[in-house]
């Protein structure tokens, strides 16, 4: 009932951004995981309290629904790039450079429930390096989850990567979160990019002496989808 409550929560608070799409996901899991809760019940009057608030829910999630497809008729650009399993090519100045074109973005929001591990935190760290590059992003937001592992290198790691970003004039603010499913990058100026494998899309490489491990446009890749939508401000 908890997780259930909680994901419902996230729902309705991507609801109030008017992020549709990815409420939409919220929801459907959240109800649910309420219903099959409702198995368990066994006092009447609070069976009969959830079933009514799970028939609110559902009643919002159609409404959601028509919105996420009025937002996905309205977007006014929509570009795809499919990576193919193992080809090269793929570093994230090649694959990001359309959002840089034209009105240049002051912030950045990243959702991405996986940057846990080094290897993980070393590619938004690379993804940091490109804002940095371009010289114009002063904010960068990060919601991920939390490595289960409990070392606390994550949280070292990414508290680290905010004190250096802060001398290149950019503040890194990081929320983590139990319920984040999404996997989607937003820039101020119209950008969406949603990725299916987030920023983790390169491949290991063969090893520290082989092409490819310094030079990611030579790094082998995973094969994911990467869409990119233009949402007029």
């Amino acid at each position: 009932m908890e997780r259930a409550a909680s994901i419902l929560t996230r729902a309705a608070d991507l609801d109030k951004a008017h992020r549709y799409s990815e409420s939409l996901i919220c929801y459907q899991e959240g109800i649910q995981l309420l219903l099959d809760a409702l198995k368990d019940v066994k006092d009447g009057a609070e069976k009969t309290k959830l079933r009514a608030r799970a028939g609110q829910y559902v009643e919002r999630a159609e409404a959601v629904k028509s919105l996420a497809r009025q937002e996905k008729e309205a977007t006014a650009q929509h570009h795809q790039v499919v990576i193919e399993e193992g080809s090269v090519g793929h570093d994230y100045p090649n694959v990001f450079s359309r959002v840089f074109q034209g009105k240049k973005p002051l912030s950045v929001e990243v959702d991405d429930a996986y940057v846990r591990s080094n290897h993980q935190i070393t590619n938004f760290l690379r993804f940091c390096e490109l804002l940095v590059r371009f010289g114009t992003v002063t904010t960068i937001r990060l919601q991920t989850g939390v490595d289960d592992r409990g070392d606390g290198q994550q949280q070292q790691h990414l508290q680290a990567l905010v004190k250096d970003l802060a001398t290149h004039h950019i503040t890194l603010h990081i929320t983590y979160s139990d319920t984040l499913h999404d996997r989607e990058i937003r820039f101020d100026n119209g950008w969406v990019v949603k990725i299916g494998r987030g920023l983790d899309y390169f491949k290991a490489p063969k090893g520290r002496f082989s092409v490819g491990f310094c030079d990611m446009n030579l790094r082998a890749c995973h094969a994911t989808t990467i869409d990119f939508y233009f949402r007029p401000k």
